[in-house]
């Protein structure tokens, strides 16, 4: 197992370039049960179970730790991605080799430890790998069971995560904090992993809904399901411009009549 090594100015100055990196591609981004997870937060450590879609993952929780959640974020990674990037350490991914039985004892330990007061977060990725957001079933591995299990003081969070083109010049981001799910204290690991894929693929249905209801009121503020905009781009002053100035060239002109001697105007047909 490869351990964090988290520094705090490193930290501030990755979570502000995610968040620039974030605002300049995406022209929305969208969360709903934000606020709660945020005041859950003051009172238990969180353990945030979140499905793995997209190259975008990695930032985009670093944001939501920094900036959205406000805690101390720490996030589970694969071993071998985690030497490729050794950076991501430096804010809080610590490594596991999903093939060494040990490791991942060692890494569902650590991540324990780190789940120690309210204001810490670790976010898992179930799924070990990147997997389309509207395939079913999600495929959730137990490790994130079986950390809930050991770090009896976290509360665990169910989070979902969709990019979206939506009839505009960039992509939406939505993100989805559902309610907690029940740790799995007098249950086995199995029906724990099931409960966290269930909470995980709920929220993931909800963006869904969302997103159908958005679609029939074109332009109008998304308010559906308590989704709430964090970042919304400004349109487009050139782009818009542009657009428009091509449509007036383009449009099509209706022929010219030729006119006749004495004013009147021939017959064409």
């Amino acid at each position: 197992m490869i351990p964090a090594r988290k520094h705090r100015w490193f930290n501030a100055w990755f979570a502000a370039h995610a968040r620039s990196r974030i605002q300049g591609t995406f022209g929305a981004v969208l969360a709903r049960g934000l606020e709660a997870a945020r005041a859950l937060s003051a009172e238990a450590p969180l353990l945030l179970v979140v499905n793995h879609v997209s190259w975008w993952d990695p930032l985009v929780i670093l944001h939501a730790s920094q900036h959205l959640l406000e805690v101390d974020g720490h996030a589970m990674m694969a071993a071998d991605n985690l030497r490729r990037l050794p950076f991501f350490a430096l804010v809080g991914a610590f490594g596991v080799d999903l093939d060494q039985p040990s490791d991942g004892t060692a890494a569902i330990r650590y991540a324990a430890r780190l789940l120690d007061r309210p204001g810490r977060a670790v976010w898992i990725f179930p799924q070990g790998q990147e997997r389309p957001s509207d395939e079913r079933p999600l495929g959730f591995r137990a490790g994130a069971a079986q950390v809930a299990r050991v770090a009896r003081r976290a509360a665990v969070v169910p989070v979902a995560l969709r990019y979206e083109l939506a009839g505009e010049e960039r992509p939406r981001l939505y993100m989805a904090f559902g309610e907690p799910v029940a740790a799995p204290r007098d249950r086995g690991i199995e029906a724990a992993r099931e409960a966290q894929e269930l909470a995980v693929t709920a929220e993931l249905d909800r963006i869904h809904r969302a997103i159908g209801k958005a679609a029939g009121a074109p332009g109008s503020p998304l308010d559906v399901d308590g989704f709430r905009w964090v970042h919304r781009a400004a349109p487009s002053v050139v782009g818009q411009a542009a657009e428009r100035l091509l449509a007036h060239w383009t449009r099509p002109r209706a022929p010219l009549t030729p006119r006749l001697p004495g004013g009147g105007r021939g017959d064409r047909s």
